[in-house]
């Protein structure tokens, strides 16, 4: 969500950030369509990345274009008009990855950049617009500044929540520790595997003196690669509780008791949760790769979905879209509907794996682009196994979601609500066509809708996010442990990543870190 802005002294300073760190100089053009007059000046520069503390792996900042009057603009601005340099502090050459700004179409531009190396001096940020000066450009990180593979955790988990602005609650968490006042890690070690080695997708993890440690309960674990990247990530930025706790890498949630039950449920932590089951839920594997990947291993992720929104609200195709595989009986429902009302809808199954037997009725329909998705005004989301995992990046588009109602949900569901940020459709889709019609009678409020389920997304996911998600899930569950977390003979180490290349030079005093700490580093 964009900062807070006076119309009056509108944009003029986002306070200074003190910097840190690296690369080689890098200029970098954006661009659009047709604009107001900006003010250099009354433009707000703003985001994690301006901060030499929020370590990510990629980084990255918002830049809000301004008029004269104050005023934000909400159209794109023309076409190489903003330009951004950034380089290091430090004689050594820091490589670092800048793609052309990404420009969201409302006035507003995502800065983002990955490096590939630390700077113990620093890094200048340079934000021009037409050679003018942007809002307190230039920008300075005091070093040091770490790379992404840096175990240089910060010892005080309080600065490094500051430095992210992590928000103090969470709904969500919340709500899922109620059924757990107090954590008993023995029954767990009793109960645990005895209940659900068999369903094939559980990981048991001890978090000691920031050291990953693992063991695998079942068959179907290769999932772990999703944990462990993350957790680990984690551990290198921050000293993370002693805890000990089981994830589940599979599809479906696991623990199906209530609170009141005797025995009671036991806390199973899974990607997504459900009406009828107990798990604790932390953001999904897709959403949580993507962002440790972008910019190198994967095409979509939470940042680069915001500048390939497709055309313009009016000029998006006036039906509702829908890709996807056969995992579920609504979906072809859905291919069904479209092949009777293609006015509305255009549906079809990319792949077939459970309905084999329709191929031959509904067809199989071509691959498409998933920015291509935003070339139509709406897109429908129905479940796949659980929650449909495209649900966030569908409403990162510019275009209104139709969600089917459904039992699973996501960690960041509770900030939802339905006719406000998206469009809710029964399950079996009966009202679907009657709600598309509506909204293409309706369409400056359905506009309006798109819009807003879009401004609570952006904020809500943005990768630094997901982290302050995941600590906080570790730390709620750390505080209710009845016992001390230990590492079991049958765990292995799992090892922090080796990268010469990212000339990691932790600036810590040696007295902060525990002895197993000081053998790692």
């Amino acid at each position: 969500m964009l900062p807070h802005i006076n119309t009056r002294s509108a944009c003029s300073s986002v306070s200074r950030v003190a910097f840190a760190s690296l690369v080689a100089a890098v200029c970098v053009h954006v661009g659009c369509s047709v604009s107001p007059e900006i003010d250099a000046r009354r433009c707000v520069v703003w985001g994690p990345g301006l901060s030499p503390d929020a370590v990510l792996p990629v980084r990255y900042f918002y830049i809000q274009s301004v008029d004269s009057e104050g005023h934000n603009l909400s159209a794109s601005p023309a076409a190489d008009s903003f330009r951004v340099k950034i380089w290091s502090l430090e004689k050594e050459f820091v490589r670092v990855h800048v793609p052309a700004p990404l420009d969201r179409g409302d006035g507003s531009l995502l800065v983002r950049y990955r490096l590939y190396g630390s700077s113990s001096k620093g890094l200048k940020i340079e934000v021009l617009y037409q050679d003018k000066p942007v809002a307190d450009s230039p920008y300075t990180l005091q070093g040091p500044v770490y790379h992404e593979s840096c175990v240089c955790p910060e010892r005080d988990p309080s600065v490094w929540r500051s430095a992210l602005q992590c928000p103090e609650d969470e709904p969500q968490i919340q709500q899922d520790f109620l059924s757990f006042p107090s954590i008993d890690l023995q029954r767990l070690l009793r109960e645990v595997p005895e209940r659900f080695s068999r369903r094939g997708g559980l990981l048991h993890y001890s978090l000691v003196n920031n050291q990953l440690h693992r063991r695998s309960l079942g068959k179907y674990t290769d999932f772990k690669m999703f944990s462990d990247e993350m957790l680990l990530s984690l551990a290198r930025k921050v000293k993370l509780p002693d805890v000990e706790f089981y994830i589940n890498v599979g599809d479906w949630p696991m623990e199906n008791r209530k609170a009141g039950d005797e025995p009671g449920p036991l806390p199973i932590i899974s990607w997504c949760g459900s009406t009828d089951t107990r798990d604790i839920i932390l953001p999904t594997y897709d959403i949580t790769h993507s962002s440790l990947e972008a910019m190198r291993g994967v095409t979509s992720d939470l940042l680069s979905v915001q500048g390939h929104t497709g055309p313009v609200w009016s000029d998006k195709t006036e039906k509702a879209f829908f890709r996807g595989r056969d995992s579920r009986e609504e979906r072809l429902r859905l291919v069904a509907m479209s092949k009777e009302n293609p006015e509305l809808l255009d549906a079809g199954i990319t792949a077939y794996f459970f309905f084999r037997d329709r191929e031959k009725d509904l067809g199989k329909a071509p691959l498409v682009g998933f920015f291509d998705f935003f070339k139509y005004k709406y897109q429908v989301n129905v479940d796949g196994t659980v929650a449909a995992y495209r649900f966030p990046y569908l409403m990162l588009g510019n275009s209104l979601v139709f969600k089917q109602d459904s039992p699973y949900y996501e960690h960041f569901y509770t900030h939802l609500k339905a006719g406000v940020h998206y469009i809710p459709v029964k399950r079996d889709l009966s009202d679907l066509l009657q709600k598309i019609r509506w909204a293409q009678k309706n369409d400056t409020q359905a506009e309006a809708i798109a819009k807003s389920g879009q401004s609570l997304v952006r904020d809500l996911l943005q990768p630094h996010r997901l982290y302050c998600y995941y600590y906080s899930v570790l730390q709620t569950y750390a505080a209710r442990q009845s016992t001390r977390p230990a590492v079991h003979p049958d765990m292995e180490l799992v090892p922090q990543p080796s990268d010469p290349s990212a000339l990691c030079d932790c600036q810590r005093s040696s007295e902060e870190l525990d002895p197993l700490q000081k053998n790692e580093l």
